[in-house]
């Protein structure tokens, strides 16, 4: 077996340029959440459309006001929904209900709070007032024509009310990968088996289904035992079916390790097997001649964790346009890690009262020890060619989890 290793930049940069293009489709928009969008969302008016009243109280005309003028008369009620009034003597006033359109001839609303209504006449009682205040007038958010929203963005609630806002009601997202996951072994039992004393469950699986739901993607679970023949037979099978490919153990050093050899056979390209990383040093990448991409992960709960973070969430965001946000958070504590490899080490994140992120490294039991991973938050990015890492250093830090 090959015993090359790359660093974890080449990595990223192979898999960079095996992106792919998902196509568009159409969905109502009560079905759009979690999806991604493949189209602009663009004023089709001004935000707001009107002079909108934004206090419930009467409207009028501030030059009134500033000379002397304290009691009013009402001349009309104006509310939201309702087409707009206009004054009609300039020592009047309107009622006016938030949300309506500003009348015409008026400038400046004062509150109930600041008035005192007696039948039809009001009397105001501040004794200054701001020209045109307690209004927001039309087009100073967002201008017709405006973009909202660009093409790329995850569809979150705060995107479904900007579509609606805008009358759209299905929206052009990107159609997401078929999925495929795979677990392999013979140790691995289903999740409702008691195992044996020399089997597991299936987790890894789980989690990494999980993950991609929360990014957007559905993916069907699979099991593959250690058998040479039946492996092939399934993933070739399947390759007219899917387009991505995750696997879970199998690709290591072991006898029964056979997922690599099983791939070439089925002429997918290897792009590169062996990562300057811990953990999950044995990860391999490839593609085929009609595009699928096979991502074939380190059994391990924690290396297989880490590689879908670190190497298909880049895959993903590369390949819908989305730009690559990194976060920086400082070390609470030393590090120390002698191998000249990439440390991906969990650690909480935590804020501190000066406005600081700051991650507390947690050494687990190695990558078997998935446990560790419901007590931390992330990973820290640590390079290599650097033993020593000191408190206040700071570091890339990837989340998976969302505290706040």
């Amino acid at each position: 077996m090959e015993n090359t290793f790359i660093p974890y930049e080449k990595a990223l940069s192979i898999i960079g340029e095996h992106v792919s293009n998902f196509p568009e489709e159409t969905r109502n928009l009560e079905k759009c959440i979690g999806a991604y969008l493949a189209e602009d969302l663009i004023a089709d008016r001004d935000f707001p459309p009107f002079d909108r009243v934004t206090m419930d109280g009467i409207a009028i005309v501030c030059d009134s006001f500033e000379k002397g003028q304290r009691e009013y008369k009402v001349e009309a009620t104006a509310a939201a929904g309702t087409p707009q009034k206009t004054l009609q003597s300039q020592q009047n006033c309107i009622e006016v209900m938030t949300g309506a359109i500003m009348p015409n001839g008026v400038d400046t609303v004062i509150r109930y709070e600041d008035l005192e209504i007696a039948d039809d006449k009001v009397t105001i009682n501040p004794e200054s007032l701001q020209h045109k205040q307690n209004v927001h007038f039309k087009g100073i958010d967002i201008a017709k024509g405006s973009t909202i929203v660009a093409k790329g963005k995850k569809i979150s609630s705060a995107e479904i009310n900007i579509a609606a806002a805008v009358g759209k009601a299905s929206l052009q997202v990107r159609k997401m990968p078929k999925v495929v996951i795979f677990s392999t072994g013979d140790e691995l039992v289903p999740v409702d088996q008691t195992p044996e004393l020399h089997q597991i469950r299936r987790s890894n699986i789980y989690g990494i289904q999980a993950t991609l739901k929360e990014w957007g993607i559905q993916a069907d679970l699979q099991h593959l035992a250690d058998d040479k023949i039946e492996m092939e037979e399934t993933i070739s099978r399947l390759l007219e079916e899917y387009d991505l490919f995750i696997f879970t153990g199998g690709v290591s050093k072991g006898k029964f390790d056979y997922l690599p050899d099983v791939l070439e056979s089925l002429e997918i390209k290897k792009h590169f097997h062996k990562i300057r990383q811990r953990p999950g040093k044995p990860f391999w990448f490839g593609t085929n001649v009609a595009g699928k991409k096979i991502f074939a992960l380190p059994g391990n709960p924690v290396s297989s964790f880490v590689c879908v973070y670190m190497y298909l969430r880049f895959w993903l965001q590369k390949s819908l346009g989305i730009e690559q946000e990194q976060l920086y958070v400082a070390l609470k504590n030393d590090v120390e890690f002698k191998p000249d490899l990439v440390y991906f080490l969990e650690a909480t994140l935590e804020s501190t009262p000066d406005g600081k992120l700051v991650a507390n490294a947690i050494k687990g039991n190695g990558s078997g020890d998935f446990a560790n991973l419901v007590k931390t938050d992330g990973f820290l990015i640590l390079p290599q060619n650097k033993s020593q890492f000191f408190a206040n250093e700071v570091y890339p830090f990837v989340s998976y989890r969302t505290k706040w």
